[in-house]
């Protein structure tokens, strides 16, 4: 691994944004250079302290899927190499963690699928025995394997702010019955495929999400990151039988190590407000997330 890069700097292409965790270059009119930095967000909020490895270890996790889930849907990958695109004095910035990709027309839903009830979901249902109107059966526990995978899409919200769950009806509002139903069910097929994939490693993912875009022709495209430790949970298969009879949250592979640290510090007295700036990361929090991140990496790809 390289040392942690929190920020990009690349000086021979122009900077389209940058992301919670991606720096977006421009290449030409119909590629994107896409730098997975080693930056940790949580509740929506950048962490100040980097994970050093972590933007490497994104980037072959989506290729890995990529390759994996090819045949179920497009993806936006060009097939060149990103170092192939800049300055040889910024190719450290970016050898080993980015992805040259077609640039799309980016569809505003983040198409979520879970298989356990954990996090937002399980504190919604705790309420109203539904996630994002899906209606559950009762006597569910946190943790709890659901009778099958649920579609419940959340809308993208803009820099800063969190992202808002929303019915499957609001998607069909926001893009049509056709997408919106074409989003669903890629989306729970990319979802069960590789559930089973990483069962057989010793992986659970409970939950996940997926963005896709449009191409020129409008078809859909899966794009941007897909299922690494940023956008799902992922349980090892050891240990989850009991921590789920408990009701507790299973040890994870993802940043909810990270979001569990969040919620206990303390400032001043009081727990964080989820707003920036961050709690300083300590070191430890940092050293163990690196390691989680690795070993998910690692049992799902040899």
């Amino acid at each position: 691994m390289t040392s942690a890069l929190h920020t990009s700097s690349l000086h021979s292409l122009p900077l389209l944004a940058r992301g919670k965790v991606r720096d977006n270059y421009a290449v030409g009119h119909d590629r994107i250079l896409m730098v997975a930095t080693d930056r940790i967000s949580a509740f929506d909020v950048i962490m100040g302290e980097p994970i050093p490895g972590k933007g490497e270890l994104l980037t072959h996790m989506s290729l890995f899927w990529f390759g994996k889930l090819g045949h179920v849907c497009p993806n936006h990958l060009t097939g060149e190499l990103p170092e192939s695109v800049v300055d040889s004095a910024e190719v450290q910035q970016v050898v080993g963690r980015s992805m040259l990709v077609r640039r799309l027309k980016p569809i505003p839903v983040e198409a979520v699928v879970r298989g356990y009830l954990a996090g937002s979901g399980w504190k919604e249902y705790q309420q109203s025995g539904s996630v994002c109107g899906v209606p559950l059966p009762p006597g569910l526990t946190n943790a709890a394997r659901l009778p099958h995978p649920i579609y419940t899409p959340a809308a993208k919200a803009q820099a800063g702010e969190h992202d808002e769950n929303i019915s499957y009806e609001r998607t069909v509002e926001m893009v049509g019955p056709e997408l919106a139903a074409t989003l669903r069910d890629l989306s729970l097929r990319l979802y069960q495929e590789a559930a089973a994939i990483a069962l057989q490693k010793g992986v659970i993912i409970a939950d996940t999400k997926f963005e896709f875009g449009l191409d020129a022709d409008g078809k859909v495209v899966l794009m941007d990151e897909v299922l690494t430790p940023d956008s799902s949970r992922y349980w090892p298969v050891e240990g989850y039988e009991q921590a789920a009879a408990r009701g507790d949250n299973p040890p994870s592979f993802d940043k909810q190590f990270v979001r569990d640290w969040l919620e206990q510090v303390r400032i001043n007295g009081k727990p964080w407000d989820k707003t920036p700036p961050a709690p300083r990361l300590p070191q430890d929090v940092i050293d163990r997330t690196a390691a989680k991140y690795r070993e998910a990496l690692e049992r799902l790809t040899g």
